[in-house]
C-alpha cells in the first residue's frame, strides 16, 4: 500500500507528498556533491568510490558479494571499485576465516581518512549553506533531523526485506578470490 489516498492529488493521509519529498532530497544530494566537489577539488575520489568507503567503514570484513548487496549494485561493479580502492591503499583483503577462497575487505586508515575527509567537507558545505537560510528555516531543518534518520532507517529495513537471499535467482553471484 503506497499511504496515498484517492482524490488527494498524490499526497499521502498526512498531507505529505512523497514524490516532492524524493525531488528534494535528489536535489539535496545533487546540491550537496556539486557543493562538496567545489569546495574540495583535489579531492580525487568518485562518489561510487566514497560510498563503497563508507559502506565498509560500517561494515568492517564485508565480503565482495555482501558489499554489492549492501550498495544494490552489480557484484563486477563492487569488484571494480575495490581494486580501484585498494591500488590506492584505501581498501586491504584478508583472507577470510574458515573459507581459504573467499576474502573479507577492510578499510585502511588511508580509507578511512578519506571518509573522514568527505564527511568534513560535507558538513562544512552544510554549516555554510546553513548560515544563508533564515532562523526558521534552520530551525524546520534541525527538527527534522529525526525524521529524516528514520526516514533512512526504515527505507533501510525496506530494502533489506525485498533484497534476494543469497543464492536466491536475481541475487548477486557471490565472489571468492
Amino acid at each position: 500500500m503506497n499511504g496515498t489516498t484517492a482524490g488527494t492529488g498524490g499526497r499521502g493521509r498526512d498531507g505529505a507528498r512523497p514524490d516532492g519529498l524524493a525531488e528534494g532530497i535528489a536535489r539535496l544530494r545533487r546540491a550537496l556533491r556539486r557543493g562538496a566537489r567545489v569546495a574540495d577539488p583535489a579531492n580525487p575520489l568518485a562518489v561510487a568510490q566514497v560510498e563503497v568507503l563508507s559502506a565498509l567503514a560500517e561494515n568492517r570484513g564485508a565480503r565482495p558479494g555482501q558489499l554489492a548487496r549492501i550498495l544494490n549494485m552489480r557484484p563486477n561493479t563492487a569488484t571494480t571499485i575495490v581494486n580501484a580502492l585498494e591500488s590506492r591503499g584505501m581498501v586491504s583483503r584478508v583472507t577470510a576465516q574458515g573459507d581459504r577462497r573467499a576474502f573479507e575487505l577492510t578499510i585502511t586508515d588511508a580509507g578511512q581518512q578519506a571518509v573522514h575527509a568527505w564527511q568534513a567537507t560535507n558538513a562544512a558545505v552544510l554549516h555554510l549553506a546553513l548560515s544563508t537560510l533564515p532562523a526558521p528555516q534552520r530551525r524546520a531543518l534541525a527538527a527534522a533531523v529525526p525524521a529524516i534518520e528514520a526516514l533512512a532507517t526504515a527505507i533501510d529495513r525496506l530494502a533489506d526485506a525485498s533484497a534476494p537471499a543469497p543464492g536466491a535467482p536475481g541475487a548477486p553471484a557471490q565472489q571468492a578470490h
